[in-house]
């Protein structure tokens, strides 16, 4: 895949592993004047109006931090010398400025720099973890925060099990045959609304034996080749998308009926013509499914101006 700003991905914020072991170091960067919170009450942010009428994250400080009774803080990192920290304001958000207003991350994607999107992405896939991991799966004992938020250990001395931030896998595939691509629509979106096909992994498969059952159970197409062409991690809640193209062997579609409702082969000029009409909508460009459809459309655009040349 072509090399491009990946949404809620950010390769620049230094996670200093080592220091989520420090105890004294961390109770100093929370103390610290420039230490930044990213707050998290039920999967929002706070953002502010600004002059501009763009609306920007609100990051705390921990003076505007403290009295809140946030959950314990979670080390993010380190980004141009400023330490990071995630706080769920569980169900007793801090008082903020006003014109503050707490929104979810997609509904503000078109305000935010890259940076930002990738810090609140980042603090909200983990104050989910830790929601709903505060008691263990193996005894069903209470669990403790550990290593700046990176673990949660069993409170059970008999137990004392650790459990880490967890990663739930899905693939994503744009299914290709020759000079057309397969969209479809899910059950519960707008009529005119297409995307790629998309599932988790289960256990003991390959990534490539997802996309290909996925594809055969969703709309009933076998594929063959199985390109790899990138990754994106998705915060809602806590998923990895890893993208993939596909090139179809058999091509008579029959959707399941549960989660897609229809499906059907796309040329780039019907693709370019129906979006013109209004009666398809690509997937959001903060999604690796937009990618695929992008990539592949550039692809076949530059296919045939070479042929005309």
């Amino acid at each position: 895949m072509p090399h491009r700003t990946i949404h809620y991905a950010d390769d620049t914020m230094d996670r200093v592993a080592a220091r989520r072991e420090d105890p004294a170091w961390l109770v100093e960067q929370l103390r610290a004047p420039a230490t930044r919170f990213v707050v998290v009450a039920a999967g929002r942010h706070p953002f502010v109006l600004s002059e501009s009428g763009v609306r920007q994250p609100c990051y705390l400080d921990a003076v505007a931090v403290d009295g809140a009774r946030p959950g314990d803080p979670i080390l993010l990192g380190v980004h141009a010398g400023i330490t990071w920290f995630a706080v769920d304001a569980m169900d007793a958000a801090p008082s903020f400025p006003a014109g503050v207003a707490l929104l979810r991350i997609r509904e503000v994607m078109t305000d935010l720099v890259h940076r930002d999107s990738a810090i609140l992405a980042y603090a909200n896939a983990l104050v989910h973890w830790h929601r709903t991991h505060r008691f263990c799966g193996a005894c069903g004992a209470p669990t403790t925060a550990g290593r700046g938020g990176h673990m949660r250990r069993c409170d059970n001395a008999a137990c004392a099990r650790q459990h880490f931030p967890r990663t739930d896998p899905a693939v994503i595939t744009l299914v290709c045959d020759g000079d057309r691509c397969l969209l479809a629509r899910r059950r519960d979106w707008a009529s005119g609304r297409r995307s790629t096909v998309a599932g988790f992994v289960e256990p003991g498969e390959t990534l490539e034996h997802a996309v290909a059952r996925e594809v055969f159970e969703e709309v009933g197409v076998r594929v063959g080749e199985v390109r790899y062409r990138g990754s994106q991690p998705w915060p809602f809640p806590q998923s990895l998308m890893l993208g993939f193209r596909a090139r179809a062997t058999t091509t008579d579609i029959a959707v399941d009926g549960d989660e897609i409702a229809e499906a059907d082969w796309y040329t780039p000029e019907r693709i370019a013509a129906d979006t013109a009409a209004g009666t398809l909508i690509l997937p959001p460009q903060d999604s690796i499914s937009r990618r695929l459809v992008d990539d592949w459309l550039a692809e076949s655009e530059g296919a045939r101006d070479d042929a005309r040349s």
